[in-house]
């Protein structure tokens, strides 16, 4: 006789198994993020973006590099992101003179301990906003390598643990190159992200003009509102390092950069610290769309601004006008996403 009862009960098994409840608690973390966007909206018109991409940074964890001609809301954007958050923030102007120990610090001697004492310098805060960071000169770009990297500093042999939240924006002008000095590499690796920001759409420029009209004697910073803490950011960002992957997503990540390094048009492709990038800033997209888990899709949008600043375009391509942008958009088109 034949058994017909078994597909119920495999059936039955199979729905008592599924879960379709989030392993994460992530509506906290969601009205945080869509608390400081309607902050960021009152001074900043569009840019949706790129506010997005500054928000997956913090709860990844990573740096930022904002790339934009003069008078696009680069340095104001930071100063607002700063103003949401309850934490230690510097600014620092890079000019053709400035020195290493202007940045991180120095050792003073002390005539009354007649030993000497540091002197901590504007990096030793959470959030640092370093405005036109191709005006110094290498020796100080490359005083942030260590502290980027690893979130600390040595000096005369001691070593500073730098206090976390530690996230550092930079921004520059890609157009003007007089009085400029371009970022090496292993500088631009340690950014999780390069985000280029375009001049506004018609609609947005005339709303721009009108806000600055109404505000007259207003400072546009003053009726901004405080509203995540820093010991909030550090549980957002464990939450974060939470989020699902699969291994075919794993996989993913990991055949995208492989391409980098084997396509014709790319002299210089992506490191391993890029497919790590990918990964947790595409766990960040996820969750602030609400999702515990990653999709091919974040792994997209995540691998644009992780990838155009890692990887160089060949000579020839470059004298045809052809971008890093363009070659990471076919990489995405090419490599097949997972099912």
């Amino acid at each position: 006789m034949e058994n017909t009862s078994t597909p119920e009960i495999t059936n039955e098994i199979t729905n008592e198994n599924v879960n379709f409840e989030s392993r994460i608690n992530l509506s906290p973390l969601l009205e945080s993020i869509n608390a400081i966007k309607q902050e960021l909206a009152t001074v900043i018109v569009g840019q949706n973006k790129m506010i997005d991409q500054l928000l997956v940074a913090i709860l990844s964890n990573g740096h930022v590099l904002l790339e934009g001609v003069p008078g696009v809301a680069k340095t104001i954007t930071a100063k607002l992101l700063s103003k949401t958050l309850n934490i230690g923030f510097s600014r620092i102007q890079f000019t053709p003179d400035l020195m290493p120990s202007d940045i991180l610090g120095t050792s003073i001697f002390d005539l009354k301990k007649s030993e000497f004492e540091f002197k901590k310098g504007p990096i030793f805060s959470n959030l640092i906003l370093i405005d036109e960071i191709n005006r110094a000169p290498a020796k100080t770009q490359a005083a942030l390598f260590e502290v980027m990297e690893e979130r600390q500093i040595t000096i005369d042999g001691n070593a500073y643990i730098l206090e976390t939240p530690f996230l550092v924006i930079a921004t520059q002008n890609p157009i003007e190159q007089e009085g400029t000095y371009r970022l090496p590499e292993a500088q631009l690796d340690r950014f999780l992200f390069k985000i280029s920001i375009d001049y506004p759409k018609l609609e947005e420029e005339i709303t721009i003009i009108q806000r600055e009209h109404l505000l007259q004697n207003q400072g546009k910073l003053e009726n901004i509102k405080t509203l995540l803490s820093g010991d909030e950011i550090k549980h957002y960002q464990a939450l974060v390092k939470q989020v699902v992957v699969a291994h075919n997503l794993i996989e993913y990540i990991a055949k995208i950069v492989l391409n980098t390094r084997e396509n014709a048009f790319l002299y210089l492709g992506a490191s391993p610290r890029a497919s790590i990038a990918i990964l947790n800033a595409a766990k960040g997209f996820a969750a602030i769309r609400g999702r515990d888990f990653v999709t091919p899709e974040d792994i997209k949008e995540a691998a644009i601004p992780v990838l155009q600043h890692r990887v160089i375009v060949t000579p020839e391509r470059e004298m045809e006008g052809i971008t890093s942008t363009e070659i990471i958009k076919q990489i995405l088109e090419t490599v097949e996403i997972p099912r």
